[in-house]
């Protein structure tokens, strides 16, 4: 997890996302991309006679203000000891970030963005999904993986060994419900031989599999959960509810790993 990719904006959490990029590189020896997106379609119009036309004014305004936003983090990365590189683009975020990840080990999302549940079926990289406006708490000491024996839940563990050799708590979580997959053993066994000591817990569902997981998390006082993305279709999830979706909303979730 050395190639570390942030979306920076000129949005307050922008600053706990480039805050918590920074100090993973410097904890895993890595290199931070930080995105800066200037979207030109949200300045596109339509005039009544069904045609298309740029708003220039607006655009060249967010431009700039995006050129300095660019600037300022560049600035700010330039004191430090971590390498980086600043890019630019213009493209919508979804297909900015998706591009930009494909050689990334991880992307650095705030979950208020609206965007992390796309980017995590877009992207060829696990997205770090940080609650609006806090970093990060790292070393991370104390985490919960949710395992539902499917490829997602797969992924993310995987994906998450680098931020789990610090815990001195890792809980695999399982709340049965779903028949096949991979037996929780096999995570266990898995996180054993990267160094990792975890314990699990079979939960009974109490209310929905989400709100069972996320009193898990409260109740291990974790700082990180570690999750599959959209283990059920993307769109019965939007219409029938579901654990990524849950989880997206709730503001009292800590950061969360999302793999798919």
């Amino acid at each position: 997890m050395r190639s570390i990719l942030v979306n920076a904006d000129r949005k307050p959490a922008s600053d706990a996302r480039v805050d918590t990029a920074i100090e993973l590189a410097r904890q895993l020896g890595g290199h931070v991309t930080v995105l800066v997106d200037t979207p030109v379609s949200r300045y596109i119009a339509m005039d009544p006679m069904g045609g298309s036309y740029v708003i220039s004014e607006a655009l060249d305004r967010a431009r700039a203000d995006d050129d300095a936003a660019a600037e300022a983090v560049e600035t700010r990365l330039a004191r430090g000891d971590v390498p980086f590189e600043v890019v630019r683009s213009e493209d919508d975020p979804v297909p900015a970030l998706a591009a930009a990840a494909r050689l990334a080990d991880l992307v650095i999302l705030s979950r208020s963005s609206g965007i992390v549940g796309e980017v995590a079926l877009s992207a060829r990289a696990p997205v770090l999904a940080l609650p609006d406006d806090a970093s990060a708490t790292l070393p991370i000491r104390r985490a919960v993986v949710a395992w539902d024996g499917g490829e997602q839940s797969a992924a993310a563990l995987k994906a998450a060994v680098p931020l789990l050799v610090t815990c001195q708590l890792v809980k695999v979580v399982s709340v049965t419900e779903k028949p096949g997959g991979f037996p929780a053993t096999q995570a266990l066994r898995y996180l054993s031989r990267n160094g990792i000591h975890a314990e699990f817990e079979e939960l009974e569902r109490r209310g929905s599999t989400e709100e069972t997981i996320a009193t898990a998390v409260r109740q291990a006082h974790a700082e990180l959960l570690v999750m599959g993305a959209y283990g059920k279709s993307r769109m019965r999830e939007f219409l029938f509810g579901g654990v990524t979706a849950y989880i997206l909303a709730d503001a009292g979730a800590p950061a969360v790993l999302f793999a798919h």
